[in-house]
């Protein structure tokens, strides 16, 4: 049986899919008796993978954790777009995509790595004026999100099956993946948004190194109650 220490703990999480970020962190939560418990990166419910979560005092080591590079896979597709750059909004508009080849795709990867600047999509948690972007999208305004400069480490092309494409990104904190499938359509004269993704590294935190939720199930006696 996993114990719990004054000093708090760093817990690796293979968040499900579907699930919130915040459902994992009520579920340590409740599952280790803990008083503070925070995560060091927001996943998006359709996002799997690490969560980094800290507890007690560990929590103070949350903000150094979220400035480190994270890597991430995933797919986008081609010749469609959604208002929220994923599959959480239906198809709005269609494009062409006959014209896109590999060596097409392989070259626009290399367009989007360095330094590159990106808007965020307006289904985010960025705040504009107090309220979350994606509060506003969902009431159905629109708003302007800023500029912002990130760093793309590497992107690379791992399978090729249009209108597919499955991708591993090595990135800093900032990065919205939405926005790479979003303006790599753009780029290459079509559409695309992003159908799957997941985050498989934070800096020295490896996937490999997660625990499922049935783990922490086991690890920790079953409170009396459920918290999800």
């Amino acid at each position: 049986m996993q114990q719990t220490r004054p000093e708090g703990e760093v817990y690796l999480m293979d968040k499900p899919l579907g699930w919130t970020s915040f459902q994992v962190v009520k579920k340590v939560k409740w599952m280790t008796k803990s008083k503070r418990v925070g995560h060091a990166g927001t996943l998006d419910p359709l996002a799997t993978g690490l969560l980094v979560i800290c507890t007690e005092k560990k929590t103070k080591t949350i903000s150094e954790i979220q400035a480190e590079i994270k890597e991430y896979t995933g797919t986008i597709r081609f010749g469609e777009t959604t208002p929220s750059c994923d599959k959480e909004t239906p198809v709005d508009q269609t494009f062409p995509t006959e014209h896109i080849d590999r060596k097409k795709v392989e070259d626009a990867l290399l367009k989007f790595t360095g330094n590159i600047r990106q808007t965020p999509p307006l289904h985010s948690a960025v705040k504009i004026d107090g309220q979350r972007a994606y509060k506003i999208a969902r009431r159905g305004d629109t708003a302007e999100l800023k500029e912002r400069e990130i760093q793309i480490h590497s992107f690379e092309l791992t399978r090729f099956e249009m209108p597919e494409i499955d991708f591993k990104v090595v990135c800093s904190k900032g990065t919205y993946i939405r926005s790479l499938a979003r303006d790599l359509g753009t780029y290459l004269g079509s559409g695309a948004h992003l159908t799957a993704l997941r985050r498989t590294r934070i800096g020295p935190y490896t996937i490999e190194k997660a625990w499922t939720i049935a783990d922490l199930e086991r690890m920790f006696p079953k409170p009396e109650t459920s918290a999800v």
